[in-house]
């Protein structure tokens, strides 16, 4: 599942949600690249920053009022956050989001910060900027966009801040030794922990062997239970990798082609344009034109989606946002319909299919589809600072169990471990789960990804470049749920970070590990 919330407005991505349940859609791009004028695309955002001079913010009407945002936000004091907002914020803008939910979300953003500092101005006009500026708490750098309007006051209309995940000291980029890595590692994570921005379980292998483990925070708050390697976290969206390999193995027993139709296997699918039209391979990299299942229909019936096929009605009679092939949109719906397909060309249920043909030829013995109204030994639960309005606005963290689907599927919302996840890894490089022909098909990049992380989508599967160096897996989110999967399969190392808390705080640990383990020369 992919996320955006940083984000107060501005882009498409980050309009407010229709439910809580929709934000899983606007959290990850808390860590992702917003999108850029054309005259910055050769800035430090694609190269990392390239100076350490103090930043002379213009003199310009937003450049004024970006100033005083700043010193107000580093204060982490809500009264002088909610003063700022109040007088500086147009009253179309407030009205949009009120001054008080504004303030909610400074002070969550200040808590995953420590406030900020100014390090490079992207862009700059009268009524607008956009400036890099160093977080305080990890030195990665975050993007502020901030537009004034044009009355004589110039206060605010937009305002946008998204956490980059770059480090702002990426040069030079030295190789770094295993012992290097590992110190960075643990020295960034006790700063994450030390500020309650990670609670989760981080996994570094190299060459199929561990050479980091390590547990933190707590797994349930209420009855005290740390976090340990065996517990079980949400893993959100990484589910998908288990059903692209599903459908790839009963491709490679000649049981379908990734070219059928939906219409071939589900002969009552409820819209029979659909699946006349729609591919198994748009299903599977996102192409297929279907949205998603999240919205009012979803609030009223999550206690009760236990099937795959339960969750038909939230989105099987909808029209197709786009025509099939057309252009890629992240689709969970798509997501369920596949796993409908794997049992009907199986005979089993999704859940019975996956267990049998994924966990246990791999040895994931913590991995399943556990049900959220039932007492199960070392589950995590998440925590999450998603209000009820569907924005980070509870400055205290709150369980996500009432926010989730009692269930989870082949779009999302099973349980998994560290442990488990690097067996998952290892059984795909070995070639237990797929010959050697599948396996690379299922991890090839195969269509571009419309969204604001760049990279590729597989089947089930993202692929990214990052330093020149191939790194192909998953980043889930969701309120109170962030897991990160990456497999180097160039330079063999593999990479586990789950969390029971909102994104990025898995995310942001991965983020850090590519950028030292990809390091050139």
């Amino acid at each position: 599942m992919r996320i955006d919330t940083a984000k107060h407005e501005g882009t498409s991505a980050s309009r407010p949600a229709r439910s809580r349940a929709r934000i899983w859609f606007l959290l990850l791009a808390f860590i992702a690249r917003p999108p850029l004028r054309p005259e910055a695309a050769t800035g430090p955002q694609t190269t990392g920053a390239t100076t350490k001079e103090p930043v002379t913010l213009p003199p310009t009407p937003a450049g004024r009022q970006f100033a005083e945002w700043l010193q107000a936000f580093n204060t982490g004091d809500a009264s002088e956050i909610r003063s700022f907002i109040s007088k500086h914020f147009e009253e179309a803008a407030l009205r949009r989001i009120p001054a008080e939910k504004r303030a909610l979300m400074d002070l969550v953003l200040y808590g995953t910060t420590r406030g900020v500092v100014p390090y490079h101005i992207d862009w700059s006009t009268d009524p607008e900027i956009a400036v890099l500026a160093r977080a305080n708490l990890t030195d990665e750098l975050v993007r502020i966009h901030l537009q004034v309007g044009s009355d004589p006051s110039h206060r605010i209309k937009k305002f946008n801040f998204t956490d980059t995940g770059r480090p702002a000291d990426t040069a030079p980029l030295e190789k770094l030794t295993v012992a290097q890595i590992l110190e960075g590692l643990e020295a960034y994570l006790n700063k994450l922990v030390a500020a309650d921005a990670f609670s989760g379980a981080v996994l570094l292998a190299r060459d199929g062997k561990p050479i980091f483990q390590k547990a933190y925070g707590l797994g349930n708050k209420k009855s005290n239970l740390p976090n340990r390697l065996e517990i079980k976290f949400n893993i959100g969206s990484m589910d998908k990798m288990f059903t692209g390999v599903a459908i790839a193995q009963l491709a490679e027993a000649g049981k379908l082609s990734f070219d059928d139709t939906i219409s071939k296997h589900l002969h009552d699918y409820p819209n029979k344009a659909v699946a006349e039209t729609v591919t198994i391979h748009q299903l599977l990299t996102h192409t297929s034109g279907m949205g998603d299942y999240f919205g009012w229909k979803f609030e009223e019936t999550k206690a009760s989606l236990k099937s795959v096929k339960d969750y038909f009605p939230l989105f099987a009679k909808n029209r197709l946002s786009s025509a099939p092939g057309d252009k890629w949109g992240y689709s969970n719906a798509g997501y369920i319909v596949l796993g409908a397909i794997i049992e009907q060309v199986s005979g089993q249920s999704y859940f019975d299919y996956v267990k049998e043909h994924i966990s246990r030829p791999a040895g994931m013995v913590g991995t399943d589809f556990y049900e959220t109204d039932r007492d199960t030994p070392n589950l995590a639960v998440g925590y999450t600072n998603i209000g009820p309005s569907g924005m980070p606005d509870l400055l205290s963290r709150t369980e996500n169990t009432p926010m989730l689907p009692v269930k989870g599927g082949p779009a999302g919302g099973g349980y998994s471990t560290t442990e488990d996840l690097l067996k998952f890894d290892l059984a795909l490089r070995t070639h237990k789960l797929l010959n050697l022909k599948f396996t690379e098909l299922v991890l090839a990049g195969k269509v571009e990804r419309d969204d604001e992380w760049g990279g590729k989508y597989a089947y089930g599967f993202a692929e990214d470049v990052i330093n020149g160096k191939r790194i192909v897996g998953y980043t889930a989110g969701y309120p109170g749920v962030n897991g990160d999967l990456d497999l180097y399969p160039d330079l063999g190392y593999t990479v586990v970070v789950l969390s029971d808390y909102d994104p990025p705080s898995a995310q942001r640990v991965a983020y850090r590990l590519r950028e030292m383990i990809t390091r050139k020369q």
